[in-house]
């Protein structure tokens, strides 16, 4: 009996102590490497994800449907008219053959979070918290690279989770508007985070500028000239938008509004030789023959006789074997986006194009040395940007000396300066000849100097900021095109696509047409009439 009494004792403790386990079961210790929505998700590792996002391009991280990986040397290069494949296996096809578009909604969400870790309490330091400042700028720059591919978006609504599963749609103009304000208050916050509070507070995360906040000030209104650039079609006839207004008083007060100054400031994506390789380096040389350099590029350069053009590309072969040297600018032949791969692959093949320097961007030491960073807003730009601005009549300066300030940082980029040694190879590196840069012969050149405030030098302006852009900036180079029709893009061919014409537009994002349909049809409906890629946005109209 007594042992009866012992194992029944024991048995009801096992039980008292199964139930209270239970009990406590949420009170256990929780994973500390899995984040919850009642755990701090450290800002800086939000910011390190974001700032990678915006490289990559939106939706590329999670691979959403139609998501293009905005880097060099691939699909957004040969769309914005830099490259042009001569073969479908290894280099692509060059048809402008895009549908829906991804978002940044991965980008606005993290912003979001971080803006809440940063102040969980929302309380009045908010507006002194550097984490603040930047999801501001982020969930500006997420909103504005979706509404520049489809038009009218979800933006006040948007991002609100379960709270709100459809989300109306703001029209372009309204998103455009409070886009600027959000970048506004990016920069009056960073700027009360290094002048006012002290010890000033610090980030990390960052791996563009170091996490350096007065270089992401700089960044802030940089970016914020580039949006007022995109939208000279509506400064005269939507004076909501207050475009020459912001562009005035951003040139107007460099202490409230600082901007890049040199190629220090510029936000650039470093490659290196283990996580995050150059897209050419290490890969078999035979590959540089898969790509020409586009007409459209090679005959902007041709033109000016720009020393760019030997750095970036080498001569065509055929043009060497009838003996031109190759140093000679019209050695130089660009591959026409127009034709067919069958045509280019055979004109290819006799040497008629140019190809990309194999010594620059193949053969390179992938320990000690790569290719250039990948510019994502960039010094170059901002030049063109204000000379752009000041030749439309948007503020009093001097568009001339902004525009050799352009030139000027983008050859400096490549290491184009007056009595640079250029060495000239062919399409396998083999030496040919070289040159040495007289920088200030060229930019004193006829073609090359500014004509003035007018028609003609609008057209240098864009001319030469396109050619900055070469595989760089996203999508900047066919956003220009758009708006400006400069340069005049290759397109009427079969090579384009089976229509002959470059799309305007990206269509909406899949899900919203199944999840969101009664807003996107609303919305497709008071824009285009239908979800046509070949209607142009307000932004554009």
């Amino acid at each position: 009996m007594k042992k009866i009494n012992n194992i029944k004792w024991m048995a009801l403790a096992i039980v008292a102590l199964l139930f209270s386990s239970c009990e406590k079961f949420e009170d256990l210790q929780k994973n500390p490497n899995i984040s919850s929505s009642e755990q701090i998700v450290p800002p800086s590792r939000l910011l390190n994800r974001m700032l990678y996002d915006i490289f990559v391009g939106g939706g590329y991280t999670n691979s959403a449907p139609g998501n293009y990986y905005e880097g060099p040397w691939n699909a957004v290069g040969r769309w914005n008219q830099f490259i042009v494949s001569n073969d479908t296996y290894y280099g692509g096809n060059n048809y402008y053959d895009w549908s829906v578009s991804a978002t940044m909604y991965d980008v606005l969400t993290n912003a979001q979070e971080m803006e809440k870790w940063a102040n969980p309490k929302m309380d009045a330091t908010l507006n002194t918290n550097p984490y603040v400042a930047l999801a501001k700028f982020l969930k500006a720059y997420s909103f504005i690279w979706l509404t520049q591919r489809v038009g009218d978006i979800p933006m006040t609504e948007a991002g609100k989770g379960l709270l709100i599963l459809k989300p109306k749609y703001d029209s372009q103009e309204t998103v455009y508007i409070k886009c600027l304000d959000m970048l506004d208050e990016a920069n009056r916050t960073i700027d009360s985070v290094i002048n006012i509070v002290k010890p000033a507070p610090k980030i990390e995360g960052d791996i563009y500028l170091g996490n350096d906040l007065k270089k992401w000030q700089k960044t802030i209104n940089s970016y914020t000239l580039r949006v007022l650039v995109s939208l000279s079609k509506r400064a005269d006839d939507t004076p909501s938008l207050k475009v020459k207004e912001r562009f005035a008083a951003i040139l107007g007060d460099a202490v409230k509004y600082p901007v890049f100054t040199s190629n220090s400031d510029h936000v650039a994506f470093k490659f290196n030789s283990l996580y995050n390789k150059h897209p050419k380096v290490g890969i078999a040389g035979n590959y540089n023959s898969r790509h020409n350099i586009s007409k459209t590029w090679i005959d902007l350069a041709v033109k000016y006789k720009d020393p760019r053009l030997f750095v970036i590309a080498t001569p065509a072969p055929a043009e060497i074997k009838a003996g031109k040297m190759g140093n000679d600018h019209t050695a130089y032949n660009g591959s026409d986006n127009n034709l067919p791969i069958a045509d280019l692959s055979k004109n290819s093949a006799d040497g008629k194009y140019s190809f990309s320097n194999y010594n620059r961007y193949y053969k390179q030491d992938v320990v000690v040395n790569t290719p250039e960073p990948y510019i994502i807003i960039g010094y170059p730009e901002l030049c063109f940007n204000i000379a752009e601005g000041i030749n439309r009549g948007w503020a009093a300066g001097d568009a001339s000396a902004w525009y050799v300030k352009g030139i000027t940082a983008s050859n400096d980029f490549y290491g184009v300066k007056e009595s640079t040694i250029l060495t000239i190879a062919d399409k396998d590196g083999k030496t040919i000849t070289s040159d040495t840069v007289k920088f200030n012969d060229f930019l004193a050149s006829a073609e090359v100097t500014y004509k003035g405030d007018n028609t003609d030098g609008l057209q240098q302006i864009l001319e030469q900021k396109y050619i900055s852009f070469f595989q760089n900036s996203g999508w900047e180079a066919y956003y220009q095109w758009r708006r400006t029709a400069v340069p005049a893009f290759l397109e009427g061919g079969s090579g384009v696509n089976a229509s002959k014409k470059i799309p305007r537009r990206f269509q909406y994002p899949a899900a919203e047409k199944t999840e969101n349909a009664e807003n996107y049809n609303a919305a497709i409906q008071i824009q285009f009439g239908d979800d046509d890629l070949y209607k142009d946005l307000w932004l554009v109209k």
